[in-house]
């Protein structure tokens, strides 16, 4: 797996840069994108998986895991405004993006930014479902997900946490928690995947089934036995499922 270290060459984001991890493969290629207030490292089980199949990036956007922390917190705009800017500097005309929970919000900005180099969507977990867009809301769900994810998943959350700082852990989870995904889906033109954890407490089945309702071209996968992190509980069926959704878009 390689490892890249991106500077953004833009005056609004001059501060900023993106560490990103890649395999080799066929294109176009997959960019995944991690949730709120983490990083890369809960996706890269996912990614190196997928070496030799699919070319297939993971991105510290800037501020969490390996990118620089310098600089204020960015919003959802400016993160997506970020993974953008990254794409351009790194060559990539079109790509597929995967998010994951607050990965998915900041993927349908990017998206809606840029539409003609995004040919397709992978959405695991979508947040937030707005019944529960409180902090109170949010705490009670990831407290009940918690408990249905691999124990081994806890240690590198809260290591990521911890290096992102409370600042900019609020404030990713503040823009997850605040932005109205709900009514941006249905101007998304690149064909969507949605995948949700048989036992996603974030993410209910009915969120789930509207989030793909809402979506101009999607389906939904309901993943057995799996809680929020699909990635990382089940990477290996994950990438195999997400190639074949990739394949016939």
């Amino acid at each position: 797996m390689q490892r890249t270290k991106t500077e953004l060459d833009r005056p609004d984001l001059s501060e900023a840069g993106v560490v990103a991890w890649r395999v080799e493969g066929r294109g176009p290629p997959l960019v995944c994108v991690h949730g709120a207030g983490v990083s890369s490292r809960e996706l890269l089980p996912f990614v190196s998986g997928r070496a030799g199949v699919r070319e297939t990036w993971a991105v510290d956007l800037p501020g969490f895991g390996s990118s620089r922390r310098s600089g204020r917190p960015l919003g959802l705009h400016d993160l997506a405004q970020a993974l953008d800017v990254w794409r351009q500097q790194v060559g990539l005309a079109e790509v597929n993006l995967l998010g994951c929970s607050f990965g998915c919000q900041i993927a349908v900005e990017a998206a809606l930014h840029a539409p003609e180099h995004v040919r397709g969507l992978v959405l695991v977990g979508p947040t937030t479902d707005p019944r529960a867009r409180t902090w109170q809301g949010q705490v009670r769900r990831w407290l009940r997900n918690a408990r249905c994810e691999p124990r081994r998943l806890a240690p590198l959350t809260f290591r990521d946490y911890r290096e992102a700082g409370l600042r900019r852990v609020v404030t990713s989870f503040a823009e997850s928690i605040h932005d109205r995904l709900e009514d941006k889906l249905p101007r998304v033109g690149a064909p969507a995947l949605v995948v949700r954890g048989e036992h996603d407490a974030l993410v209910p089945q009915d969120w789930a089934q509207r989030v793909t309702r809402l979506l101009p071209e999607a389906r939904l996968l309901v993943w057995p036995g799996a809680a929020h992190m699909v990635p990382f509980a089940a990477p290996d069926d994950l990438g195999s499922a997400v190639e074949d959704f990739l394949a016939a878009s």
